[in-house]
């Protein structure tokens, strides 16, 4: 059967019926959304919005919206798991696998690309010229999402008071990001439970769905979706050892995946410290580079995960070859990191009326986004502490622990750099490439100047 895109309905046809598309179609505009999916979550989901509700007609306002706040429920990039749920909308389970992995397979390939380039090139002079300037940049746009994520979740005294709560609970008592988190929410459903105004939640608007509870459909994504998730990683645990570097970057990633509530920049802090003084298999200014690469690209921004399992993976390769090790841990980490979000949307999609209705639910993730800007501001004063100086002191007193920059070390140029870009995000408005693209020039001009 063919499909119907437009918008005006043929001669008698019902005008509240929704055009169908064919596989081939969906498959078409899915690839046309990942290669264009540049922006952010916001304008990832924009962009969908726009092509896939406005002009096709493919999926309504309400079930958009509705898949919308699911998305926001669950770990992962929403942006990504809106794009599964629209295909298991349309095509079921084959429709929300296409739509899914077009919508990460783009940016995954320009990362891998940029990833080997960038391991062959670091050590170049004008390549770290060039990454000064995205270095600077990176703190200006993290500060961005800073402003903006404020501004939207912290509209009530008692989650302004669970922002700072995080951020002092990350930046001097070094509590696990995961821990922060899943501790914010349950602080948000017991007091959705008993106190919903402090959070200024509305009141369930709809009755409880009386259709039947879809366990099976649940169960059997969850059994096919957990093998297949954790299959990969099994095999490298069983062939190289729980100690090879690839099993450790298996089973960082795959705990990350399921704590990722937020948006990439919430797990960002946590998986920069991580990598950079757990596992040390960056440096802090790599992690800022990886960044940078990241908003250049197509697709979800916590891609920059792949960069990162790139370059660890490259620089401990045996028994591989660098490149492959390199390939090996790029595409190990992006299963990983992708997968999980296919098994939450298979296994809850069927459950979607019924979790709208759950206010104690709706709680816990209004406290996890306020949590969230305290995270935010944690990374972006580690950004910054790493950016614009080169030393920094930890300090130690009463039981917390702090680290301040060594004054002395401060970067003039970093610092200019970093005070042009947010000239130009705050100021002038510019788009995120453009900010990028002139702040990389910028370090060209002042990479050879002392």
């Amino acid at each position: 059967m063919a499909s119907q895109t437009s918008t005006v309905p043929r001669d008698g046809a019902d005008p509240d019926i929704l055009p169908r598309p064919d596989f081939a179609e969906l498959v078409r505009v899915s690839a046309r959304i990942g290669c264009l999916s540049f922006g952010g979550p916001a304008g990832q989901i924009a962009l969908m919005h726009r092509e896939l509700v406005e002009q096709r007609r493919w999926i309504d306002e309400s079930q958009y919206l509705s898949a919308l706040n699911l998305c926001h429920l669950l770990p992962g990039p929403e942006a990504q798991q809106l794009a599964i749920w629209i295909g298991w909308k349309l095509h079921g389970v084959r429709g929300g696998l296409a739509a899914g992995l077009l919508f990460v397979l783009p940016g995954a390939l320009v990362i891998l690309a940029l990833s080997v380039l960038y391991a062959h090139a670091a050590r170049l002079d004008w390549f770290a010229a060039l990454f000064l300037g995205i270095k600077a940049a990176v703190l200006a746009i993290v500060l961005q999402a800073l402003q903006r994520v404020a501004g939207r979740a912290l509209n009530t005294g008692f989650k302004r008071a669970i922002a700072l709560a995080a951020f002092v609970a990350l930046t001097l008592f070094a509590l696990p990001f995961p821990m922060v988190v899943l501790g914010a929410g349950a602080i948000g459903m017991a007091a959705a439970a008993f106190r919903p105004g402090l959070l200024a939640l509305a009141a369930a608007s709809a009755p409880a769905p009386t259709s039947r509870r879809p366990w099976g459909e649940t169960i059997r994504a969850v059994i096919i979706g957990l093998t297949a998730w954790l299959a990969p990683l099994a095999a490298v645990l069983v062939l190289l050892g729980p100690d090879h570097v690839l099993s450790r970057i298996g089973l960082f990633f795959a705990r990350l995946a399921v704590v990722t509530f937020g948006g990439a920049y919430a797990v960002l802090a946590y998986m920069a410290q991580q990598a950079v003084t757990g596992f040390g298999w960056l440096s802090a200014g790599e992690m800022a580079d990886g960044l940078g690469l990241a908003e250049t690209t197509p697709g979800p921004l916590i891609m920059v995960t792949q960069f990162v399992g790139f370059l660890a993976a490259f620089r401990t390769p045996a028994p591989f070859t660098p490149l492959l090790a390199g390939i090996l841990g790029a595409a190990l980490t992006t299963w990983v990191t992708f997968a999980p979000c296919f098994l939450w949307i298979f296994a809850l999609a069927p459950w979607m009326e019924r979790l709208e209705q759950a206010q104690r639910l709706k709680g816990g993730l209004a406290a996890i986004t306020a949590a969230v800007v305290g995270v935010i501001a944690n990374l972006t004063l580690w950004f910054a502490l790493h950016v614009l100086f080169t030393r920094t002191v930890p300090v130690r007193l009463a039981g917390m622990q702090a680290t301040l920059p060594d004054p002395a070390s401060l970067d003039w140029r970093a610092a200019l750099l970093a005070m042009l870009a947010a000239g130009l995000i705050f100021v002038a408005r510019r788009n995120i490439i453009a900010v990028l693209a002139l702040s990389a020039l910028g370090g060209l001009a002042l990479g050879s100047v002392g």
